[in-house]
């Protein structure tokens, strides 16, 4: 079965423009994104797909790879199909690795990779247990609730589920909470049809892509991690890889 890592990197960014060439200890964050993907034992490739040379010309000259792609595309999710049509059209899995992640565990990407250990999986992502209440009630942390099978059947912002008749500040003590580690995986074959969906009412309203596809009748099977990874979404954040340097 052939793998194929692809990091989408825009480089216009509302919040941070240019983030993927950022200097984190003498290396760009997109540099350390890409070396961290080649250490999985998963991957066949490692690509990058970017809307900007020059982001393609330094990618290149660390040794790396990276396509172009368009600069219109919504989401990393179209990015990644376009990229795989491009570079790697034989590829059976495709996970898209966040390009704002430059400590990602290579561990979490081969546990991503092995979800598709069963023939019936369709898309893959990881959860993480959540231990406080500060993560618990942040809606810049997605939640995730699961079946009984590890499939995901819903996506929120919001803490999910409620509780009915506990105490907010104490709902840690009586039920296990998810929260949403972004690197999703694909089979080919899905990851063309997702791409062809439109936005759904559920996305829209909660600003989940994931929620299209579990709208559209997609299921989404996950694999509980242990390992934090620390995203990137505006410069200060950088203050807080400290802890990997």
């Amino acid at each position: 079965m052939k793998i194929v890592g692809i990091i989408p990197a825009r480089y216009a960014s509302t919040r941070f423009p240019g983030k993927p060439l950022a200097d984190i200890a003498g290396k760009s964050m997109i540099q350390r994104v890409y070396e961290q993907a080649e250490k999985s034992k998963s991957l066949s490739d490692v690509i990058v797909a970017t809307d900007d040379v020059r982001i393609e010309k330094h990618v290149t000259a660390f040794g790396g790879k990276a396509i172009m792609t368009k600069e219109s595309h919504q989401s990393g999710t179209d990015r990644c199909f376009e990229a795989m049509q491009k570079f790697s059209a034989s590829a059976d899995i495709i996970i898209n690795i966040q390009g704002d992640e430059p400590f990602i565990h290579p561990e979490q990407i081969d546990l991503t990779a092995s979800c598709f250990d069963s023939d019936d999986v369709q898309i893959a992502t990881l959860v993480k247990k959540i231990y406080s209440n500060e993560e618990l009630l942040n809606f810049n942390t997605p939640k995730v609730v699961l079946n009984n099978s590890g499939d995901a059947v819903y996506f929120s912002r919001q803490t999910i589920p409620h509780l009915r008749g506990k105490v907010l500040a104490q709902w840690l003590n009586y039920h296990t909470f998810y929260k949403h580690i972004g690197i999703y995986a694909y089979t080919a074959k899905i990851l063309a049809e997702i791409t062809e969906l439109k936005q759904s009412s559920l996305e829209l309203a909660e600003g989940l892509e994931q929620l299209r596809w579990i709208q559209n009748g997609y299921k989404i099977k996950t694999k509980i991690t242990d390992f934090e990874s620390i995203a990137v979404d505006v410069p200060d954040d950088l203050k807080k890889l400290t802890i990997f340097l």
